[in-house]
């Protein structure tokens, strides 16, 4: 059985409040009319009587380029031409704004009313409009999943905290605060991956900035500990996972072997923390948060060490984090 790809949607009205365009023309009040694709096309070729492959679920932007190509058209051919484009009934047209106003009245709203074209003016060049309005969709649209945990900004990275229910997640969440980092989702994580590289997570809109501490109940993170204590997004750089400590597992000692955590097809690092009396947890996380980005310049503190002991030319060689701790202890 295949599983199909749930789609997801964002109002019209959502997008003009975003990209601050001015509505030219609306079939039906912008809330109601939903985009669902994240691509954003360019209707030159169409325009140019090639239709081929034309995604009728995208936003057409016409810019600069496609309102010179129109003004030096005849008037019974530039109807034509946008005859094309408008009957192949796209999600919306947007305009850059080099476009004429006058020319967008006298050319494209009657069409529009005739096939229910939503039409807009944006106030942005068109290369910028553009890019502005991808990167929007890419986030509003993309693919997501609620996952049990905490989000953090910690030392400027995005740590996403999990683990079983009980295991200090929240009242670790509070320490961080109080060094100075940021909240950003407690209990729930909506996690979007907003492109092959990025994930992005926030907290649902009925729970932003609650935290549930047990013996305690419900605190609002930002009435208690101020602005500066939130934040509404954040990167997903790291997962730390605690859990308590099991006396008969090896834990990682060394660093050498990088784990990873699959989240919406994207390997993030993960670290698995053990969690006993005594420990602060807080510290410990900010340390890997360092850590981490640490590494994504292009080091490594046990193969560095492992290199000055000459234990090994090539550290690299190590696939066994056993092994690593057996020569740590033997130093």
């Amino acid at each position: 059985m295949v599983e199909t790809k749930k789609q997801y949607s964002v109002s019209l009205e959502k997008i003009i409040k975003s990209e601050n365009y001015t509505p030219v023309y609306m079939p039906k009040p912008p809330e109601e009319i939903l985009i669902n694709s994240m691509e954003v096309n360019r209707p030159g070729l169409i325009l140019a009587k090639y239709d081929t492959n034309f995604a009728p679920e995208r936003i057409e932007f016409v810019g600069n380029s496609e309102y010179l190509y129109l003004a030096g058209l005849d008037d019974k051919e530039r109807e034509k031409s946008i005859e094309r484009l408008m009957s192949s009934h796209p999600a919306a047209v947007v305009f850059s704004v080099q476009v004429d106003d006058i020319f967008i009245q006298n050319n494209f709203v009657e069409p529009a009313k005739y096939y229910s074209i939503p039409v807009m003016k944006s106030m942005d060049e068109t290369s910028f409009a553009t890019a502005s309005l991808v990167s929007y969709l890419n986030v509003e649209l993309a693919d997501r999943e609620t996952r049990h945990g905490v989000l953090c900004e910690v030392s400027g990275e995005g740590v996403l905290i999990v683990g079983e229910s009980g295991v200090g997640k929240s009242e670790c969440v509070v320490e961080l605060i109080k060094r100075g980092n940021r909240l950003v989702a407690d209990d729930a994580v909506e996690i979007r991956k907003v492109s092959k590289k990025t994930l992005v997570g926030s907290a649902p809109d009925n729970i932003r900035h609650f935290i549930e501490l047990r013996g305690i109940g419900i605190i609002d993170a930002r009435r208690i500990f101020g602005m500066g204590a939130v934040k509404m997004t954040s990167k997903i750089d790291l997962v730390i996972s605690l859990e308590a400590w099991d006396e008969t597992k090896a834990y990682e000692r060394m660093g050498i072997n990088d784990e990873t955590m699959d989240i919406l097809g994207i390997q993030v690092p993960l670290y698995t923390v053990p969690v006993s009396p005594g420990r602060n947890l807080a510290i410990i996380i900010e340390t890997a948060a360092l850590n981490n980005r640490l590494k994504k310049m292009g080091h490594n503190s046990a193969k560095e060490l492992l290199k000055r002991l000459g234990m090994y030319d090539d550290a690299e060689q190590l696939d066994d984090s056993n092994g690593a701790d057996d020569i740590w202890h033997t130093q």
